[in-house]
């Protein structure tokens, strides 16, 4: 009788430990991290234009010089292209900068600010 207990408290210990390391794989992967506002208190921002969809225009912020934030297509709008002109563009990385330099991390645009800023 008692070596069928010490048999199934043996049991139990293996399942424990085999739900353990099941519960460790089963762990949900984190959200991603936006590095925060103030890591770029004494960075040098800038952009880039670049290219997008169907002839338009998009950006790239630079911190120091490496991307920090690749924007293929309008912010917060459905599709792949970007804007009409360079300019419009220029308008919206010069805002992201602002946002960036203000401590708003992730520097989000929205349809009322690009409305204000005249680029829709």
């Amino acid at each position: 009788m008692v070596k069928k207990y010490h048999l199934l408290f043996l049991i139990c210990l293996i399942f424990a430990n085999l739900n353990s390391m099941a519960q460790e794989k089963q762990t949900p992967k984190s959200e991603v991290q936006f590095p925060a506002a103030a890591q770029f208190a004494n960075t040098k921002l800038s952009y880039k234009i670049i290219p997008a969809a169907n002839h338009t225009f998009c950006y790239d912020v630079l911190a120091d010089g490496k991307i920090l934030i690749h924007q293929p297509s309008k912010p917060g709008l459905p599709g792949n292209e970007g804007f009409k002109t360079k300019a419009d563009a220029e308008k919206v990385a010069q805002l992201i900068i602002t946002k960036i330099k203000n401590g708003e991390m992730p520097p989000s645009v929205t349809i009322d600010e690009l409305k204000k800023i005249y680029v829709l």
